[in-house]
């Protein structure tokens, strides 16, 4: 059987698991694949970060992951970053914050590395490990 949090750092997921249909499987099966996933994006992200578009959609693509899994601070974070980059792409004269990309990155360490953990010590693999 396997073993669910009911409570993981960085996430909300009583929320995420009622949008889900109540049902935890399929919630943890998402934590699952925003861990396997998403082990990359931080590096990633740092390759495109001179460039609008490809940065907007790096950060879309968390932004939409994390909502799904219920990292509400990571998404709210690459959702306000999204909307800077669109208005950029747009023609507007706007800058990114300072400290946006670090609060980004820390929220995303955060939530990652907190999901990872609790694959891990549930005894679950990750596609690709056997």
């Amino acid at each position: 059987m396997m073993l669910i949090p009911q409570e993981l750092e960085g996430f909300d997921v009583r929320d995420a698991v009622a949008r889900m249909l109540d049902r935890p499987e399929l919630w943890w099966q998402a934590v699952g694949f925003f861990v396997h996933h998403f082990s990359g994006w931080e590096a990633d992200w740092l390759e495109v970060r001179d460039n609008d578009q490809a940065e907007r959609r790096c950060v879309h693509a968390i932004r939409s992951a994390a909502a799904n899994v219920g990292a509400m601070r990571l998404a709210a974070l690459a959702e306000r970053l999204e909307n800077i980059l669109l208005r950029r792409i747009a023609g507007e004269d706007v800058n990114i914050p300072v400290d946006l990309r670090a609060e980004l990155a820390a929220a995303f360490g955060l939530a990652w590395k907190s999901a990872e953990v609790a694959w891990r010590e549930a005894g679950c693999e990750l596609p690709g490990q056997s």
